[in-house]
């Protein structure tokens, strides 16, 4: 079966995962599942992201950060680009999430980054998700 919109499916494993408190949440690899989980690590929303091989089959094992409390780190991931209706932003139009508590990851000419990575190279683009 195949899915509309992986990197939603990624983002709702990782909330799934956080609500019954496992450790890791384990999903199918892509190069740009990749790059968005390793912008939630270097955010600090994540603990680490290691991918992991089957055979011909690549998976990412993304380990999830908790507070002291048990509670996760990660509140509220919201995809916000969906395949029906993209959302792009200029350089000057990125989002704050929560006011600056909260990041939102962006898809650009340079990769795929946050949104205070991008204000801070000037570049714009596609709103993938928003994080707090």
């Amino acid at each position: 079966m195949s899915t509309t919109d992986p990197i939603a499916d990624m983002l709702t494993c990782i909330r799934n995962a956080g609500a019954v408190r496992k450790s890791f949440a384990l999903f199918p690899a892509s190069r740009v599942k990749r790059a968005i989980a390793q912008v939630l690590e270097r955010e600090g929303y994540l603990l680490r992201v290691e991918e992991t091989r089957d055979g011909n089959l690549a998976s990412l094992k993304v380990y999830l950060k908790y507070t002291e409390d048990r509670e996760p780190v990660v509140q509220s991931l919201k995809r916000v680009s969906k395949p029906g209706c993209r959302v792009y932003a200029g350089s000057g139009e990125i989002p704050w999430v929560k006011s600056g508590f909260g990041t939102v990851i962006l898809s650009t000419s340079r990769g795929i980054m946050s949104g205070q990575e991008a204000r801070r190279l000037g570049v714009g683009g596609e709103i993938i998700c928003e994080v707090w």
